[in-house]
């Protein structure tokens, strides 16, 4: 059937043979129930009619666009890219869209993303940041709810999720130890002015065991970034027989730098990385890491966004999240599945 004009409510209404509020009903999944075989016919009715309902409207009469906003600190990183997917599936599960942005590791580019999408009137943003501390004060003096990924809980007043750090680090190089190596270097991302909780699990762990600290490289958290790293850590006299990295894609540019170097792994060199990205699964060795629990992050996220929108009153806190172990080639395990 064609129609020489926009599809309306009403046309459905007419064609299922109910009102237009049931219509309404429908479409909106509320505030009323509908019994099924109606919601049945009007779902037909708006498939056969190619009805699309009116989005400034809606917007205009809930008060709200039904859209947030994402700023990744990175979208090359892999990690993000699948934490940017999961969010996606959320928030499209609370009828909610999402405009991603991504701030390419410059505080620069994040601000102005964040005014952007503040100007646009969304109903909340989700912020990974390119600094342990963001500027949110554009956020915060428009009143647009805002909550921060793969944080640690360093603002306060401002809800946060992010991985148990220095626990999932702990239990990383905790497991090179267990493989018997005493030499573990680590590289680290940027020096920033917070600590870093993977290096205060990874520094833990050789202390307890009572071996040496390092060597310690700080690199961008890259492939190129851990590439360099590598490079340099292979170089050192009575250079390190394990590293521990950051994230995956200091990993996997690692992985390229050892081997450039005519050294195998594991026997020679082992790496353990943190993230749990898909891509660890396929480089060579298979990559082992611990991995972030994303779609619960995600979901998380979404939920605690809803939550401040909805105005319930609960005080925003921190929810850190455990990291598991995916052991692979690359430390000496037999692949573990993801």
């Amino acid at each position: 059937m064609t129609w020489d004009r926009a599809v309306t409510r009403n046309d459905v209404a007419r064609y299922a043979q109910v009102s237009p509020a049931v219509v309404s009903y429908v479409v909106n999944k509320g505030p009323k129930r509908v019994r099924p075989e109606t919601e049945a016919r009007v779902l037909e009715a708006i498939r056969v009619l190619g009805y699309r309902p009116n989005a400034a409207a809606r917007a205009l009469k809930l008060r709200s666009q039904e859209i947030f906003g994402l700023v990744l600190s990175s979208g090359g990183n892999a990690l993000f890219v699948e934490l940017a997917n999961a969010i996606e599936d959320a928030a499209k599960a609370e009828r909610f869209a999402v405009i991603l942005t991504n701030s390419r590791a410059s505080a620069a580019k994040e601000r102005e993303h964040l005014r952007n999408l503040v100007a646009r009137q969304v109903d909340g943003i989700l912020l990974a940041s390119v600094d342990a501390v963001p500027d949110i004060s554009d956020v915060s003096a428009a009143g647009v709810p805002i909550v921060l990924l793969d944080n640690t809980g360093t603002v306060p007043a401002v809800p946060s999720l992010g991985a148990d750090l220095e626990g999932g680090a702990y239990a990383a190089v905790s497991h090179l130890i267990g493989h018997g190596h005493q030499r573990i270097g680590m590289i680290s991302g940027p020096p920033g002015d917070h600590p870093d909780g993977r290096e205060t699990g990874w520094l833990r762990a050789l202390s307890e065991h009572g071996l040496p600290e390092g060597p310690l490289l700080p690199a961008k958290v890259s492939r190129f970034g851990g590439y360099q790293a590598a490079r340099r850590m292979l170089a050192f006299p009575g250079a390190p027989t394990a590293i521990f990295t950051s994230g995956d894609a200091q990993a996997v540019g690692a992985l390229r730098a050892i081997h450039e170097a005519g050294k195998h792994i594991p026997e020679d060199v082992a790496v353990i990385s943190f993230d749990g990205s898909t891509e660890a699964e396929y480089t060579w060795p298979p990559l082992s890491t611990m991995r972030q629990p994303v779609d619960e992050i995600a979901r998380d996220a979404v939920t605690a966004l809803l939550a401040l929108k909805a105005g319930g009153g609960t005080p925003p806190q921190h929810r850190h999240y455990t990291t598991t172990l995916q052991a692979r080639g690359s430390c000496g395990c037999a692949d573990t599945p993801a």
